[in-house]
């Protein structure tokens, strides 16, 4: 069983920033992708930033220079800087990993998610 836990969300005013992580727990042999998505009221999940086990990193056009992700492989963590906050910012974000469990298939795992609000 393979579990994804986030935290480090929460309210913020604009500008402010926040700090959110993801460790993955369970039967882990290796983590591929890592990454954060995040879904706001009426709008589509949206790709937000992700991570490739060699360290490579893509973002979302609307996050880009604000956001940071990286991730500690021996811990088996992610993480997202995210930098001045604007209330288009505000959304559950939800990590997702693409991992090998205890066999050899690759399955992609999701966290339960974490509200981060911004005030303007």
């Amino acid at each position: 069983q393979v579990q994804l836990v986030e935290s480090g969300g929460g309210l913020v005013q604009a500008g402010g920033s926040l700090r959110l992580s993801c460790a993955a727990s369970g039967r882990i042999v290796r983590i591929n992708n890592m990454g954060w998505y995040r879904l706001a009221p009426g709008k589509q999940r949206e790709l937000v930033a992700l991570i490739i086990s060699g360290g490579s990193t893509n973002y979302a056009d609307s996050v880009k220079g604000r956001f940071t992700i990286s991730r500690d492989n021996a811990k088996n963590t992610v993480y997202l800087q995210i930098n001045s906050l604007k209330p288009e910012d505000t959304a559950v974000y939800y990590c997702n990993a693409w991992l090998y469990s205890d066999s050899d298939t690759l399955k992609g795992y999701w966290g339960q998610g974490t509200q981060v609000t911004v005030s303007s």
